[in-house]
């Protein structure tokens, strides 16, 4: 049995692929093909617009993908949200031109312009503007002033509204991507335990990607300072070294977290320990 798998197009895909191929799949893809190969005869991948995802698995031709939360929200999409990878965050924000004043758009009828139709409906009632929605196809910021008085849009910086002389004026939601289930799937024991699969290794990539192995080298007179104050994930890994004459010393291996080692490697040394090498991991299983 093949797990049919949605991979989103556009700008989400690239680090999509980063994950399969740290995985253990690395995703080949021919020129004008929407059917990548992973490498394995259970997965088998479809390329699809992130906007559609959702739907599509609600409806149960696939059942599993990867899209933004501001799609599911948008398209009150019916899936098991099994990970948040924090891949691509957006906000989801309402901006005007500069030249304006937000009070005064609640004297007329405005044009707001916008692909998140639902998302901005929802947010202009509760706020009671008097508004036409009109539905774009990508570069809504270009539609102010002259075709819309407010744009309901994605942005990570805000730098490309301010450019075209926007200001946000109020923040709908949060968005990152992530990898969802149809729930029709998740029913089913076969599907679900290849599901399941791919969660433990895309979890153990993310983890990993967040942490790094420490391994260094103590004699026994500063081994208790130094171990009691280590960030380990459990507890740290010691093993005594072979030595022929003098003090006793171990070697210690340590996976902290990434900010956390430019902190702790001069503390470390400051604590006794010699020969400390810092390298990145692959997998982190937790």
């Amino acid at each position: 049995m093949a797990l049919r798998i949605l991979i989103p197009k556009g700008r989400i895909y690239d680090n999509i692929a980063s994950l399969f191929k740290d995985a253990g799949f690395p995703l080949r893809l021919s020129d004008r093909t929407y059917r990548p190969d992973l490498g394995v005869d259970w997965l088998d991948a479809k390329i699809m617009k992130p906007q559609n995802v959702g739907q599509l698995l609600e409806l149960g031709s696939h059942d599993a993908g990867f899209t933004g939360i501001d799609w599911i929200k948008e398209n009150s999409s019916d899936v098991e949200l099994l990970l948040d990878l924090g891949f691509d965050s957006v906000s989801i924000v309402a901006a005007i031109p500069s030249v304006l004043k937000k009070e005064t758009l609640f004297n007329k009828k405005i044009v707001v312009a916008t692909e998140y139709v639902a998302l901005a409906e929802n947010y202009l009632k509760q706020n009671n503007y008097n508004y036409k929605i009109v539905r774009t196809y990508g570069a809504t910021e270009v539609f102010p002033p002259d075709d819309a008085d407010m744009i309901i849009d994605n942005t990570a910086s805000g730098k490309t509204l301010r450019d075209n002389g926007l200001v946000i004026i109020d923040t709908l939601l949060k968005s990152s991507t992530w990898f969802v289930a149809s729930k029709e799937a998740m029913r089913c024991l076969e599907k679900r335990e290849l599901i399941e699969r791919l969660l433990i290794l895309f979890k153990s990539v993310i983890d990993g990607r967040e942490r790094v192995m420490l391994e260094m080298n103590v004699a026994e007179s500063h081994y208790k300072e130094l171990v009691d104050g280590l960030p380990a994930m459990r507890s740290p890994t010691v093993a005594s070294l072979y030595n022929s004459c003098g003090e006793k010393w171990y070697a210690i291996k340590i996976a902290v977290k990434k900010s956390e080692a430019p902190d702790l490697i001069p503390r470390l040394k400051k604590f006794g320990a010699s020969d400390i090498v810092e390298y990145d991991l692959r997998k982190v299983i937790l």
